[in-house]
């Protein structure tokens, strides 16, 4: 069986129909560019609420059996944007250096970055991690934590993922 990879995008009005969802489907397309690995992808769009969060991610990782979990939106600081808080509430242990990564990669970019609160955690063997919600940010965040995320799903005991080296190139150490 493929490995699953859940893609979860947080959002009142793309989850209305208000709009389309162009955040969760690029991250998707960076995915299938980066990985040779095939996979499963278990794609969903949600409001911003809070317990309809962590029970997405709590399905997406303890059902579906997702390794890597990626969300798009809701690490700001407005008061709907609670993504950060739903991922500390379902994880078992956190990974601070991936949200101080993608702060420290977006400031290159735009000085409004130390607004955000992306993070990354585990639950079980899945590993979850939060994106900021627009196509560019995301490119940018992912770009630059996404090549320890192989072996970290290989610290975990989760299904193994290969990068197409020529776009992507993970980080195992000898």
């Amino acid at each position: 069986m493929p490995p699953k990879i859940g893609v979860l995008n947080i959002s009142d009005r793309a989850s209305a129909g208000v709009y389309e969802d162009i955040p969760g489907k690029a991250c998707v397309a960076l995915l299938r560019e980066w990985l040779t690995t095939e996979f499963e992808v278990d794609y969903k769009v949600i409001p911003d609420e809070q317990k309809v969060i962590e029970a997405e991610l709590c399905r997406m990782a303890d059902e579906a059996g997702c390794a890597l979990v990626v969300t798009t939106g809701g690490t700001g600081p407005a008061e709907r944007d609670v993504t950060p808080e739903a991922t500390v509430a379902v994880c078992g242990k956190m990974l601070p250096g991936f949200g101080e990564l993608m702060r420290a990669t977006s400031l290159k970019y735009v000085p409004t970055a130390i607004l955000s609160r992306q993070t990354a955690g585990l639950r079980g063997r899945t590993l979850i991690v939060n994106l900021p919600g627009r196509p560019k940010a995301i490119r940018e965040n992912l770009e630059a934590v996404f090549p320890a995320i192989p072996y970290c799903l290989d610290l975990i005991g989760a299904a193994r993922l290969e990068t197409n080296e020529t776009v992507m190139k993970a980080f195992r150490p000898k």
